[in-house]
């Protein structure tokens, strides 16, 4: 492929909007797996969470919670993507919702954020991926 990302040497961002949480445990993982592998390929990569997506934000949730029996816990995957330098963003106009304070967020969260905020976001970037 003569067009692969590789070869440009243009700066690429990317927001990932993520709507799964626990209800879609099987969704969950993935969205967190291509921060990380975007991350690492030199993007700047934005991960927002809202709707049921905050719920995996609580503190104890991801911790407990695998995309399929057995497998890595959903945890892991949002440390690996901020290993890798995506940041985590999560609706504050979600959390009430769900009944969920904003002190009860895990360290890995980067930023409470609007609504107008995900809007900037959205028009700011090259990619947008929803999941």
């Amino acid at each position: 492929m003569s067009d692969h990302y590789l070869n440009d040497d243009g700066e690429k961002s990317v927001v990932i909007v993520m709507t799964s949480g626990p209800s879609t445990a099987h969704r969950c993982a993935t969205p967190f797996y291509l921060g990380s592998l975007l991350s690492s390929m030199d993007a700047e990569v934005k991960i927002f969470c809202t709707m049921e997506a905050v719920k995996l934000m609580k503190v104890g949730v991801a911790e407990n919670l695998a995309a399929m029996e057995g497998g890595k816990r959903i945890i892991d995957f949002i440390r690996d993507a901020k290993n890798a330098g995506a940041q985590l963003y999560v609706c504050r106009p979600a959390l009430p919702g769900y009944e969920i304070e904003a002190d009860n967020l895990i360290d890995e969260v980067d930023e409470v954020a609007s609504a107008g905020d995900l809007a900037d976001l959205m028009l700011s970037v090259d990619r947008l991926l929803f999941f």
